[in-house]
């Protein structure tokens, strides 16, 4: 009699993802780097090293390159990062800086968001999410990050007073986004100025170059 795979827990259907898996080159910096990543790299194993600093912990969700986590990292000395995405050479990009410039409060994880949140083994003060892929067509709106099961689900792991800060520069989106927190109980806030210490990201640049007018939205978890 054969035996069924355990499916993986995660937050929205199984098998439904918000990232489009990209495929590129490792440049051999970026091996070197995570074949001696030191202890920049986490595991769900090691995650919980996050915490140990007993620093406010922020989850920085698909970062992509290494250049706006680092700025952050600086700009923040108080804050714990955790850094997760699923594109390998930027992962490699950010274990490298970090450890080539002496980055300490950057901890970096390859996983699905979606399937780490409910695995967390600590609470967070913040969420940023800049420039998530808008899905622009209806029929893929239910691979957006920003939506009403995965708000729910960072309500669970975002301290009272916590917050969540996105970025796009598609407006129906940033749109779709206040609508979906404003029905939840659990946050308020809605459309901000571009605070100035939020890096320039490769995304908002296209953006930018393409005409598309930048929105942020912050909202807070009650």
């Amino acid at each position: 009699m054969g035996h069924t795979a355990a499916v993986e827990p995660t937050i929205l259907s199984p098998g439904i993802r918000t990232f489009k898996p990209r495929r590129s080159r490792i440049t051999p910096r970026q091996a070197r780097a995570l074949a001696s990543p030191g202890s920049h790299l986490l595991t769900r194993q090691t995650l919980s090293k996050a915490w140990e600093s007993n620093q406010p912990v922020v989850l920085d969700i698909g970062f992509g390159s290494a250049g706006p986590v680092v700025e952050l990292a600086r700009y923040f000395p108080e804050q714990t990062i955790l850094a997760i995405d699923v594109h390998t050479p930027g992962i490699g990009d950010l274990v490298d800086r970090c450890s080539s410039e002496d980055i300490n409060n950057v901890f970096i994880i390859e996983e699905d968001v979606l399937e780490l949140v409910p695995r967390l083994p600590g609470s967070l003060t913040g969420v940023r999410s800049f420039f998530p892929d808008p899905w622009p067509k209806a029929r893929h709106h239910k691979r957006r990050l920003a939506q009403s099961p995965v708000i729910d689900a960072m309500a669970k792991v975002v301290e009272p007073g916590g917050f969540w800060h996105l970025a796009t520069d598609w407006p129906e989106y940033a749109e779709s986004m206040i609508e979906a927190f404003s029905s939840n109980d659990h946050w308020s806030g809605g459309s901000i100025d571009r605070p100035e210490w939020r890096p320039l990201t490769h995304f908002e640049k296209r953006g930018i170059r393409e005409g598309r007018p930048i929105v942020d939205v912050w909202f807070t978890r009650n």
